[in-house]
């Protein structure tokens, strides 16, 4: 006869069925249950626990479930094969995974990713939100694999009159963010074979990705108009990976002549293609936003564009998008037509009302004079408490360059900033190689999260952490 130790107690808060079915579960993992043992029947069981056939039934049916017993018409319950693929020793400890350090806590940070959450349109987005809710229930469902057709005709438009983007609503494909579509764009371009081009200083997380996806990076310093299409020739790249209008993190705007030099180097050869980053375009505060790469290339030349909407909304709202060139498309939609779409359909349509009905418009002229008098107000303070200090960027984009030419090095600067509170980096964390070629005592500084009230208060923090004396304030009441 089949011995079984159960024991279950009315006491504990879990039900009785759980505590039958969690016995009986180790009992065939030990062993002690093997393949082919026949289970007491569900009332004679019952009676030995002094439980209901419920309790019993609802236990034997879980574990059915389960695959860990077989149920046999007019026979019963009998214990299946088992083998522990991960035997363990009793009370052996999970092994040990350090946890990501957090970040120090500071005052004022001073990181680019960062925007004023403040400014962001929360009446408006979300009555829009709320009435798609109630209005269109079938938003509910999948949509369109390339983002919303509404959605894309909006961003056809703004595309065209804001940036100089000319491209029907077919070549857009929206998704949930620059780094997700840059993850497809280069599974299809690594197919050519070659490698891409990276601005040196510029942004790591282009590189990390397109390597990931197999795709080879070189980095091509950039000069005083950007990446040099020389350089861009010695790298043997058939890809090249810019941010024209506002080169990240120098701020260089990569004038009319090297971009027809650009575009020349692309047409030269089959099989090349320019990525144009155009990721915060709409933050010019002396003139419009430059009219881009891909709108001097039109729809069927090699530029792919791709922007995004987290500076200008908020970074949590995962919307970009990429204008794909007509030789381009076919290729996509065969590879990833089937994807379903990263973006819910119901922020889609936010986005497409906020930009058909002015509101977009609106909201950036807001965001720009915001900025802009943050960043006067920034500039004022910092040359106040650091004289002879030199701050590059004031035109476009949401960071500074600052430069001390008599400071303590870029590593003491960060350093004591740090100490004082101040969260910001160095430049030559940007320089992927080669930052023996980076300038002297310079860090960079954004500025977007950055309250108005904070601005003299940051200014001091930082007077104080490289070396200048406080500011004289009125004396003291006696």
């Amino acid at each position: 006869m089949l011995e079984m130790n159960l024991y279950l107690d009315p006491a504990n808060k879990r039900p009785l069925y759980q505590q039958l079915y969690d016995s009986l579960t180790r009992q065939i993992r030990s062993g002690q249950l093997r393949a082919g043992d026949r289970l007491p029947g569900k009332r004679s069981l019952a009676a030995q626990l002094a439980v209901a056939v419920n309790t019993v039934d609802t236990a034997y049916q879980m574990l059915v479930a389960e695959g860990y017993l077989e149920a046999r018409p007019k026979s019963g319950f009998y214990v299946l094969e088992y083998t522990d693929m991960l035997p363990q020793r009793e009370g052996e400890a999970p092994p040990f995974v350090p946890p990501v350090p957090a970040p120090p806590p500071v005052r004022f940070d001073l990181s680019t990713g960062s925007v004023d959450t403040a400014l962001f349109p929360f009446s408006t987005w979300g009555r829009i939100q709320k009435e798609l809710l109630y209005a269109r229930p079938e938003l509910l469902s999948h949509g369109h694999r390339q983002g919303e057709a509404e959605l894309r005709e909006e961003l056809a438009v703004y595309l065209r009159a804001y940036r100089g983007v000319v491209c029907s609503p077919e070549q857009i494909v929206v998704g949930a963010g620059v780094e997700y579509l840059l993850g497809l764009l280069a599974q299809l371009l690594r197919e050519g074979g070659g490698a891409a081009a990276i601005e040196n200083p510029g942004y790591d997380r282009p590189r990390t990705i397109l390597v990931n996806n197999g795709v080879p990076c070189r980095c091509v310093d950039i000069d005083s108009s950007g990446l040099p299409v020389p350089g861009l020739e010695e790298s043997g790249a058939n890809i090249c990976y810019v941010t024209p209008s506002h080169h990240f993190p120098t701020g260089v705007t990569m004038p009319a002549g090297r971009r027809a030099q650009l575009l020349r180097w692309a047409a030269a050869a089959p099989g090349r293609y320019i990525l144009e980053d155009d990721y915060d375009a709409e933050f010019r505060f002396d003139m419009r936003p430059i009219p881009s790469l891909q709108g001097m290339a039109g729809p069927a030349g090699p530029v792919v564009y791709l922007c995004t909407f987290s500076k200008s909304l908020a970074p949590s709202i995962r919307i970009a998008c990429m204008v794909l060139p007509e030789d381009l498309l076919g290729r996509y939609r065969a590879a990833f037509g089937s994807y379903s779409n990263t973006v819910s359909r119901f922020e889609q349509h936010t986005l497409c009302r906020f930009l058909r009905e002015g509101y977009f418009t609106r909201h950036l002229a807001r965001l720009r004079s915001a900025y802009k008098s943050r960043m006067t107000a920034l500039a004022l303070a910092l040359e106040e408490r650091l004289p002879g200090v030199r701050l590059q960027g004031r035109h476009t984009g949401l960071h500074l360059l600052l430069t001390l030419p008599d400071g303590p090095g870029e590593a003491e600067m960060e350093r004591s900033a740090l100490a004082a509170g101040v969260g910001l980096r160095g430049l030559s964390r940007y320089y992927m190689e080669r930052p023996e070629r980076c300038p002297a005592n310079t860090v960079v500084l954004g500025y977007a999260s950055l309250r108005d009230q904070e601005t003299a208060a940051l200014a001091e923090a930082l007077g104080r952490a490289w070396g200048e004396p406080p500011a004289i304030g009125p004396p003291p009441p006696p």
